[in-house]
């Protein structure tokens, strides 16, 4: 876990920004952060479905891939300007060069990462997941976290999210942005 300098003492000054594979909690965890840290949260996710008028699946079936990181580059870079919030991405977001540029200059970014067979637990419970649509979990999440973690890696701050209870995690990433 690194140091961050848009913090002191606990004050927040810029938006924290979760990021990491499907499954890994963003959501989740980001409830409980912004909660904890009594600031607002966001759902990525949930403001592209609000600003396209349609779920996500179906801006992927209906445009692709494409039109939705564009899509959510745009969402992505309202939600961080203004107050400070946390804000919980879709896994592919930060492999945007644009998407991720703007979050490393204007706010910060916290890599939640959590083992594959964690992950593959998880998306197991839940439907609606574009990218494994008719596939194997265990294989797309393994094929995607060997090309999304060098990405990944740029956050300034990294957590593991393990099977513990979710505020070990809000825990750790209030002691990490506070150092």
């Amino acid at each position: 876990m690194l140091r961050n300098d848009k913090y002191a003492e606990g004050d927040v000054k810029a938006s924290l920004v979760l990021v990491g594979l499907m499954g890994v909690g963003k959501s989740t965890i980001g409830r409980r952060l912004a909660a904890r840290l009594g600031l607002p949260f966001v759902d990525a996710d949930e403001e592209i479905e609000r600003a396209a008028g349609m779920p996500i699946q179906e801006i992927f079936d209906r445009h692709g891939e494409a039109a939705f990181r564009d899509g959510e580059r745009r969402v992505i870079a309202r939600l961080i300007d203004g107050t400070p919030k946390v804000i919980a991405t879709g896994g592919g977001a930060f492999v945007n060069e644009q998407t991720r540029t703007l979050i490393l200059d204007k706010a910060t970014a916290i890599w939640l990462d959590a083992d594959i067979e964690i992950l593959v637990g998880r998306v197991s419970r839940r439907d609606g997941r574009p990218l494994l649509k008719g596939k194997d979990p265990r294989e797309v999440l393994t094929r995607l976290a060997a090309e999304r973690s060098p990405f990944y890696e740029q956050a300034p701050i990294r957590v593991r999210s393990t099977d513990s209870p979710h505020d070990a995690t809000v825990e750790a990433i209030v002691e990490a942005i506070r150092q």
